[in-house]
């Protein structure tokens, strides 16, 4: 995958990579232009003068104006380049804003405040926004029914786990959002990094399958300590098949997994450290 070049993925549908690749950004975010003559940006990335350029570049070789700008959600290398597209173009921004956790793109001001199910019309073509809080709460991600493209955003990444990072991120809807998402008629997802996913519904399956089995995890961990530990202490067991290196992140996603456990009443922490009910 190559960042800066115009690729078309179906017929309205096309794909450009924004130049950030990295450990949690795969190859690059993915920005996506919906449309023949209208055109929706969707998640136009970080603020990039190279992304802004080859993104204003993939309008005019397409022949389209752009018409509105959508976000999946308000993390800074998915939305930060909207505000000045949207000032450039005066055209209006669709999203969701949330407090800002100290990881949000907080220049994002939405004209229009998407609701779950809500439809928006691309070029004549009906793209329906799907509420998937877990990542972060005010994500969304976006079927365009005419491919059945599902537009996941963070919530699903190809050849990835997504981090969730509490407070924004909730595990516990990061999974009911992924359950929700087997409701609809799905023929490919296509992710906020890398390539599309062609057998959505397995891949979905498979990703409550791993959580609920990282989970199940977590509680033995918790279960086989003599004493209450901290995440770093507990991190070591539960993620003992992942690379030491990543564990810091690791982390973040086993707060996650004991907060869920902690509601269902089944973990209970005191200054830091956790320990089984």
């Amino acid at each position: 995958m190559q960042s800066g070049i115009l690729e078309q993925l179906r017929p309205t549908v096309h794909r450009v990579i924004a130049p950030n690749p990295g450990v949690m950004t795969g190859p690059g975010t993915n920005s996506y232009l919906l449309g023949r003559r209208r055109i929706t940006l969707l998640d136009p990335g970080p603020p990039m003068v190279e992304h802004v350029e080859a993104l204003e570049a993939a309008l005019r070789q397409i022949g389209g104006e752009l018409t509105q700008i959508v976000v999946t959600h308000t993390h800074p290398d998915h939305s930060p380049a909207a505000a000045m597209l949207a000032e450039r173009y005066d055209v209006p921004l669709l999203g969701r804003a949330i407090a800002d956790d100290g990881h949000q793109d907080t220049s994002f001001s939405p004209h229009i405040e998407l609701q779950h199910e809500h439809d928006i019309d691309v070029d004549g073509e009906r793209l329906i926004a799907v509420h998937t809080p877990g990542h972060v709460d005010n994500h969304f991600c976006f079927l365009h029914e005419p491919s059945g493209l599902l537009f996941t955003g963070d919530h699903i990444m190809e050849g990835s786990t997504v981090v969730i990072i509490p407070p924004a991120g909730d595990m516990a809807d990061y999974i009911a959002s992924l359950e929700r998402m087997l409701e609809y008629p799905l023929q490919a997802l296509a992710p906020g990094h890398g390539r599309l996913i062609d057998e959505p519904r397995a891949e979905i399956e498979a990703l409550i399958k791993h959580r609920l089995g990282r989970e199940h995890k977590v509680r033995q961990t918790l279960e086989s300590q003599q004493r209450p530990q901290a995440l770093d202490g507990l991190v070591v067991h539960a993620y003992d098949d992942v690379d030491p290196a990543l564990h810091p992140i690791a982390q973040l996603s086993l707060w996650a997994h004991l907060l869920k456990l902690q509601k269902d009443g089944e973990a209970i922490e005191r200054d830091g450290l956790w320990q089984r009910v």
